[in-house]
């Protein structure tokens, strides 16, 4: 038994940690892990707004004092979220920017300056924006009013400029990529503009990007005006594969894969929340926006905090209770009670470490399943619209039912829901742990060895 399990770990090191290991280190990756990061905060700030302005729809009997209270001002405080999620594609797009040409700065030893990467970065994705079409051997911009509004080219909606918002992340991470590779290209080569060193740093370096700027304009201009004249354009060329991938994370298969390699990265000592994080940061945010718009998809903002994991990887709040007020096992009261304060705010390092369960093969089985059932539990309520989906980004370090509660605009179900998922993963837990706590016991009465 122990060899098996000592092969599946082997696997598991070999075909997931080592690849996942490979992919988190690349330097566009690590740029955009930085980027979704950055963000999260000001979506945090701008969605609690949101909720204010949500909040009667939950609560009809708030409905009178709103009107007459901060229904009043609401145009001026939803500047707050209009200036988060309305703009959270150029939020992307500097961190990407800056992050990116910083790690090359770093690494490759170039004297490139991260905020000009920045602003090369918005430079590139800004070009995309403006919607142009090819029409009688003329490009010219597009004019519509209807559904929707553009006005030489800027398509205008309620939060601001649509392709500023979360639809843009994409386009922006992939223009941001460009446009630091084009200025790194040019560092390389020498292709700069070099300043006397008696010439002040900023103007130094402003001239510095001059032909980075140049490059980046003519290579956007060029791409952008083929895809333009065969009736497209950049910004929905990119958009078709990551809506592929969008769309593959939304279903019930793909949430379920997404956990499983979470929870598999964990079992052998990586943090998996943080490693796949970086890339379903840009989903899960575009996916709320879609849900403030009128959408009704699960998987979205802290989805996973709210519903799925309770008490942190592996939904362990539940068991962390069981084990430091019901456990037999000396070492697991201890343990239980020590872990208890983290764990009701999603942190369960403590547990992951000392039961263990990371290298555990016993306790490996109900890590991987908790999560996924209580997962399946949350994603079926939201698609079958008993719960309100999620329009609210909140930390994530929110307790159970607080997070579901707020970030659902004030569903009072989800509170409901928020408890039975982090029951059934409990209930998932408890015929695992009671069997290890007996193993344990034996062990402290020197009767027997851990499994």
């Amino acid at each position: 038994m122990e060899t098996e399990n000592n092969k599946v770990f082997a696997f598991l090191e070999k075909y997931l940690m080592g690849p996942m290991s490979i992919v988190s280190s690349w330097r566009f990756v690590r740029a955009i892990m930085a980027a979704g990061m950055a963000s999260i905060p000001f979506v945090i700030v701008g969605s609690m707004f949101l909720v204010l302005n949500v909040l009667p729809d939950a609560i009809p009997a708030l409905q009178g004092f709103f009107e007459s209270t901060f229904f009043k001002i609401s145009d001026l405080y939803m500047l707050a979220n209009k200036a988060t999620m309305g703009i959270l594609a150029l939020y992307f797009s500097l961190v990407v920017g800056y992050e990116y040409a910083k790690i090359f700065a770093d690494e490759e030893d170039l004297n490139m300056n991260p905020l000009n990467g920045a602003l090369l970065s918005m430079f590139a994705f800004f070009m995309t924006v403006p919607q142009i079409i090819f029409e009688n051997g003329t490009m010219s911009p597009v004019e519509e009013t209807g559904d929707s509004t553009i006005i030489s080219g800027w398509e205008v909606v309620g939060d601001g400029l649509s392709r500023l918002g979360a639809t843009g992340i994409f386009s922006s991470i992939i223009m941001g990529l460009i446009a630091v590779q084009l200025y790194r290209l040019c560092v390389k080569r020498n292709w700069i503009v070099k300043m006397p060193e008696a010439v002040p740093e900023g103007v130094s370096r402003a001239f510095t990007a001059l032909i980075p700027a140049f490059l980046v304009a003519f290579v956007v201009m060029i791409i952008n005006g083929i895809f333009i004249a065969l009736g497209t354009d950049i910004f929905k060329i990119i958009e078709i594969p990551f809506g592929f991938v969008v769309n593959l994370t939304n279903s019930w298969l793909g949430l379920m894969v997404i956990y499983f390699l979470i929870h598999a990265l964990w079992i052998v000592g990586i943090h998996g929340a943080n490693i796949l994080g970086g890339f379903l940061t840009p989903i899960v945010l575009t996916n709320m926006q879609l849900n403030i718009e009128g959408a009704n998809i699960p998987f979205a903002g802290e989805f996973q905090n709210s519903f799925v994991i309770m008490g942190g990887s592996g939904a362990t709040l539940g068991l962390c209770i069981f084990i430091a007020f019901l456990a037999k096992s000396q070492q697991l009261r201890v343990l239980g009670k020590a872990a208890l304060a983290p764990g009701i705010f999603n942190i369960n390092e403590p547990l992951i470490f000392g039961l263990p369960i990371v290298y555990n093969p016993f306790l490996a089985i109900p890590f991987f399943l908790a999560p996924m059932i209580s997962a399946t539990i949350g994603y079926w309520a939201i698609k079958l619209t008993l719960v309100k989906p999620i329009i609210a980004q909140m930390p994530w370090p929110s307790p159970l039912g607080v997070g579901a509660f707020i970030s659902t605009g004030g569903h009072f179900i989800a509170i409901i829901v928020a408890i039975i998922c982090g029951i059934a993963a409990f209930l998932v837990w408890l015929p695992f742990i009671k069997m290890y706590d007996k193993k344990l016991v034996k062990q402290e009465q020197g009767e027997g060895a851990i499994i």
